[in-house]
């Protein structure tokens, strides 16, 4: 999928997200100015499962090679951060009404790029090199959760996350591409950190939650190449904006 592609999923996905946001906490208000608790007893089940979409802006936590000498005309290198949106399948284990266990498994689609600020004959070149990923995410997450305020609850996550690039790569042959790419391993892993709000619904729950996912790993294949050699590292960091629905 292309970088515009990416581009415009996540502009039609932030719009749900207003619309739908908007739609179920006024639904939610009126349910709880008129008394009435919607999911009474969903808090006695242990299990629960549902979907969730999201989507997510993208970049990298990089690291410059501190013996570098920022020769053969380099002057800088800059993220730009880009979008791309994620869906996921969701089971919960609700040990307690406060503590729960969620697996989310599911496909991210990130788009990522490193701007490379050259000088040539005295004027600034710059070379975008992009990186698409479709991440194949297995993440565990703790959710402590407050009690319900009505048909709202608030909570926090926290938890972490093995991923693998489907569209890796890092087996690709800088020799043989037609142009210079970044090589980074298919393998990756994450601390995730968020929060969000429960809303109850007279049929399902729905949440809204924003999640910081810091990758731990440096997945940068040094082979030396103009683009790569004044990397000492980069891992992976990402916003991610979820609508969940679970029954």
């Amino acid at each position: 999928m292309s970088s515009s592609a990416y581009s415009k999923t996540a502009v039609t996905f932030r719009s749900l997200v207003i619309i739908v946001t908007a739609w179920v906490i006024t639904f939610g208000s009126v349910s709880a100015q008129q008394g009435r608790k919607n999911l009474a007893a969903f808090d006695s089940k242990k299990y629960h499962f549902g979907f969730a979409l999201s989507g997510n802006q993208s970049d990298f936590n990089l690291t410059l090679t501190p013996d570098f000498s920022f020769s053969d005309s380099l002057l800088a290198i800059v993220n730009q951060p880009q979008a791309g949106f994620n869906l996921g399948l969701v089971a919960s284990w609700d040990a307690t009404k406060n503590f729960h266990i969620r697996f989310i498994p599911g496909l991210s689609f990130q788009d990522r790029a490193l701007e490379y600020r050259f000088e040539k004959e005295g004027e600034s070149d710059l070379k975008m090199l992009r990186t698409e990923s479709v991440y194949l995410n297995f993440p565990l997450l703790l959710k402590l959760r407050t009690d319900r305020v009505g048909n709202f609850a608030a909570y926090a996550l926290i938890g972490g996350k093995f991923s693998k690039d489907m569209q890796s790569q890092e087996e690709t042959n800088q020799q043989l591409a037609s142009d210079f790419i970044l090589r980074l391993e298919s393998g990756n892993s994450s601390i995730d950190l968020g929060a969000g709000v429960d809303i109850f619904l007279p049929f399902f729950k729905f949440s809204i939650e924003g999640k910081f996912e810091l990758g731990n790993r440096n997945i940068l294949i040094q082979d030396e190449s103009r683009y790569s050699a004044p990397l000492q590292s980069l891992k992976t960091r990402s916003f991610v904006l979820s609508l969940c629905f679970e029954g």
